[in-house]
């Protein structure tokens, strides 16, 4: 059993930044990835990033690539998400997911979630 839980959204101006963060607690696998998602308003789901429990391996959905930064300094560290330059059409839900394994398996349902925390992008 892990819990997850997400900080850091907020309400910013298109151009500023923000860095999201999740913290895990429980009994986490040997390996693992963690998996930001987000989802904004009458739209899916969406993928953004995952890392490995090293913070060693990461991956990035196009939408993000150059702006977004995932990042984990251990296994015992807190899972970071870096946006910048934030958009208004980052406006969303994000969150946090968990995947027992050593990789991300994206056909897979994810192990555990975190509630989520809301970015707003706004003039």
């Amino acid at each position: 059993q892990v819990t997850l839980v997400e900080s850091g959204g907020g309400l910013v101006q298109p151009g500023d930044s923000l860095q999201l963060s999740c913290a895990a607690s429980g009994r986490t696998d040997s390996r693992y990835v963690m998996v930001w998602f987000r989802q904004a308003p009458g739209e899916e789901r969406e993928f953004i990033a995952t890392i490995d429990w090293s913070g060693d391996r990461a991956n990035y959905a196009d939408s993000v690539k150059g702006r977004f930064t995932i990042f984990k300094d251990s296994a015992k560290s807190p899972t970071y998400l870096q946006m910048n330059d934030l958009k208004p059409e980052d406006t969303a839900v994000y969150y946090c997911a968990y995947q027992g394994g050593p990789y991300y398996r994206e056909y897979n349902p994810v192990d555990y979630w975190g509630k989520g925390t809301l970015v707003t992008v706004s003039s």
